[in-house]
């Protein structure tokens, strides 16, 4: 069954809610893009509401870095942390908030890799 943005079929009472409908297109959640630490692939792009498009980025092996007056674009050797979900680290995914480590050091990713196509960070001392 595809997932779906609705409300959750549960009340915070533990009910159920008895839905008049079903499920929209406009509802449905989109496949995650699962960003990878390796050699860059192409970009996919998606049609959003409103006839924009979002770029996700597949794979990448570089990351553009801010701190101190300028920013540099330096190689990412390491997925080190990710407090949304620990399991990504070992599998080397690249969310934004996750720590990852370069050349210059430890930076944290402030930008949504699956969603805008690129990836940014800030240094972490």
């Amino acid at each position: 069954m595809a997932s779906s943005k609705f409300r959750s079929q549960r009340k915070v009472s533990g009910g159920r809610y008895h839905f008049f409908r079903g499920k929209k297109k406009s509802e449905l959640i989109g496949i995650t893009a699962n960003t990878k630490l390796g050699e860059k692939k192409d970009v996919r792009s998606r049609r959003t509401p409103g006839g924009n498009y979002k770029q996700a980025l597949l794979s990448v092996k570089e990351i553009n870095v801010a701190g101190k007056g300028k920013t540099v674009k330096t190689e990412i050797l390491n997925v080190i942390e990710n407090p949304a979900n620990p399991n990504l680290v070992r599998r080397n995914i690249i969310t934004k908030g996750a720590i990852v480590e370069t050349k210059l050091g430890k930076v944290r990713v402030t930008s949504r890799p699956g969603q805008e196509g690129s990836v940014n960070g800030v240094l972490v001392a």
